[in-house]
């Protein structure tokens, strides 16, 4: 400890000397040659300069000893035994970073938490299309093809979720910000997601101008808006409900909305239903439910800076929208005929209506 301290004030202590013996030396080339009065001066400094380190070693004492001693867990450092105002300010500096390194901390066990909680669950719930597809496979009779497309495209869907989940962490070494038609968008993850509409006999009807261009990420749009789609027809259980997909224009902002004719969401879940996991009361009726979809939306839309917002009547359906900020919209003429807005859903219910019938491209019009 003395060592230490020692060190710490090695500076002050040779300063101190030079400083005498400077004194001393102006004394003698002014023609003071008293002996007795410089011993005496050097005694006097002497004594007030141990006096001064003494007092101060005494104040530093508890801290010496707390910083000297072996650490028994991180709160060590938060004990306030500082006496002077730089430790007390040294003190108050280490705990804002001991804070700050606890928020790290945490965050980083979270995300290793839940990425290791969704890869068990990913892994449990793969097993079921897997095991559809052994069992068809095995059966004597012709291979259901409609069967084996809808558990791959379950596949898929998972692979997508889990490859997307994984690369949230770095999403800003995976994003190109570039200006996307929005309607070309939303048709394509349409036409991806069509086996899912036909088979639960759900029909989607797109009202998005050509005109609307927004600035974001086309893949991770694309996968927001296949949440979107997926939760809109899994949550859909009557047939023949159609899916409303429309975009609007105000104040410099365009809103896509994305809403179904579903059972809806009850209103002690819709606070809940971004959180990481949470699968709710709709989520225990299908059994398929990860938690994540929503989730991984907001966290999208909040990395890409739009704007995420869902509302829901239990019963009638849910509305999800997305808000683009500051976009542009060229406006097409008003007049036209509002039946060219439509994918035609007489197409798909006559498609999904014929046995053995492959799906085939969805068209859209124009509104």
């Amino acid at each position: 400890m003395w060592r230490l301290f020692l060190k710490e004030h090695a500076a002050f202590i040779v300063f101190q000397m030079v400083l005498v013996a400077f004194i001393m030396l102006l004394y003698w080339l002014d023609g003071f040659r008293n002996v007795d009065t410089a011993i005496y001066s050097f005694v006097i400094s002497t004594v007030l300069v141990i006096s001064f380190l003494l007092t101060r070693f005494v104040k530093r004492y508890q801290y010496y000893q707390r910083i000297l001693a072996t650490p028994q867990n991180m709160e060590h450092m938060l004990q306030r035994e500082g006496k002077s105002p730089e430790q007390v300010q040294n003190e108050i500096y280490l705990q804002k970073l001991y804070r700050l390194y606890q928020h790290e901390v945490q965050s980083l066990y979270a995300s290793q938490n839940r990425h290791l909680q969704f890869m068990n669950q990913w892994v449990h719930q793969m097993k079921t299309p897997l095991s559809v597809m052994h069992l068809l496979l095995q059966e004597e009779q012709e291979l259901d093809k409609k069967s084996v497309h809808e558990e791959m495209d379950r596949l898929k869907a998972g692979l997508d979720t889990v490859l997307m989940n994984a690369r949230l962490d770095t999403f800003e070494q995976d994003m190109q910000i570039e200006k996307i038609n929005l309607r070309s968008l939303v048709s394509e993850v349409v036409t991806e997601n069509k086996r899912l509409f036909i088979s639960k006999r759900v029909y989607p009807e797109i009202s998005i101008a050509e005109e609307h261009v927004v600035a974001t990420d086309q893949k991770w749009m694309k996968f927001i808006m296949g949440q979107f789609l997926t939760n809109a027809v899994k949550y859909t259980f009557e047939p023949n409900k159609k899916v409303l997909i429309a975009a609007e224009c105000s104040n410099g902002n365009t809103l896509l909305t994305v809403r179904d004719e579903g059972i809806g969401i009850s209103s002690s879940d819709l606070p809940r239903i971004t959180k990481a996991f949470f699968t709710g009361e709709n989520g225990r009726k299908t059994g398929e439910s990860t938690g994540m979809g929503l989730y991984l939306a907001k966290e999208i839309c909040g990395k890409l800076g739009h704007e995420l917002s869902i509302s829901s009547v239990q019963g009638e359906g849910t509305t999800v929208s997305v808000r683009f900020f500051n976009q542009d919209f060229a406006t097409q003429g008003e007049n036209d005929d509002s039946s060219e807005n439509r994918r035609s859903d007489q197409g798909l219910r006559g498609e999904s209506d014929a046995p053995g019938s492959e799906p085939v491209e969805l068209h859209s019009g124009k509104r």
